[in-house]
């Protein structure tokens, strides 16, 4: 088990976002210790606008310690325009092997519960079991890129082993929980080859899958049938959900002309 970098204090807690997994979102930690070498977008913001210096600095998370003061402020004001809120946007809700992040997560998903919201989580952590006891509105996810436990660990050296997403998450369905995978960021064959049918079949039991392609990234670019390639990949996605009666989104830009 790790101890979290240190602690800070924000001014506000709950934004509107536009993206697709919640119209709310909420940040209560600042960095990521999964270490991901693929391109992160949530690393790149936060260091254009100057508040991270470094991946290294990135990779040493600290807790937002006003997190339920700042929910207990908001909640009243701005529930009655929520549909639901993620966690999290940029960083990881259940970080894997950091006890204290995750017990705030679970106390800000029963806080904005108890006042009727209810929530999404997406990590590459470990989901508790204990969220089965939480309101049967949520909707519990892991990402999922690849079932090579090797390539986890030079992609996602931080994160929690492929294998042990999975039995959470089919843990959190087999109680009854909604829950989802996200197939993002999905590599070209030149970072690694394999196979989308074992990945989505290894995912079948899930009420939704979203498929997205890498961005931001030379060696996907450099991939010469790159466009070709996601544009086949997103329709296997589709004829797989379609036929398992499984919803799907296709982020955007992954299928092109």
């Amino acid at each position: 088990m790790n101890d979290v970098a240190g602690y800070i204090q924000r001014k506000t807690m709950l934004y509107q976002t536009g993206v697709e997994y919640g119209d709310y979102t909420m940040n209560f930690v600042q960095g990521c210790s999964h270490g991901c070498k693929f391109p992160c977008y949530a690393f790149m913001m936060k260091k254009r606008f100057g508040q991270i210096k470094s991946y290294e600095e990135w990779c040493r998370p600290h807790l937002v310690s006003n997190t339920l003061e700042l929910l207990d402020k908001e909640i009243p004001r701005l529930k009655s325009r929520i549909k639901f809120v993620q966690l999290c946007f940029s960083t990881d809700p259940f970080m894997y092997g950091y006890p204290e992040i995750e017990a705030l997560a679970l106390a800000s998903i029963s806080k904005l519960n108890a006042a009727g919201i209810k929530c999404t989580v997406l990590t590459k952590g470990i989901l508790p079991a204990s969220l089965a006891h939480l309101s049967s509105e949520n909707e519990y996810g892991i990402t999922l890129i690849s079932l090579d436990e090797e390539y986890r660990k030079k992609m996602e050296p931080g994160a929690a082993p492929y294998r042990e997403r999975l039995e959470a998450l089919r843990s959190l369905y087999d109680a009854g929980c909604r829950t989802w995978v996200s197939i993002e960021p999905y590599p070209t064959p030149n970072l690694i080859e394999q196979s989308l049918g074992d990945l989505l079949d290894a995912v079948n039991f899930v009420n939704k899958i979203i498929f997205g392609r890498t961005n931001y990234s030379k060696e996907t670019s450099a991939y010469t049938e790159h466009r070709k390639f996601y544009n086949d990949k997103a329709a296997e996605v589709i004829r797989y959900c379609a036929k398992h009666h499984i919803e799907y989104h296709i982020k955007e830009g992954t299928i092109t002309d």
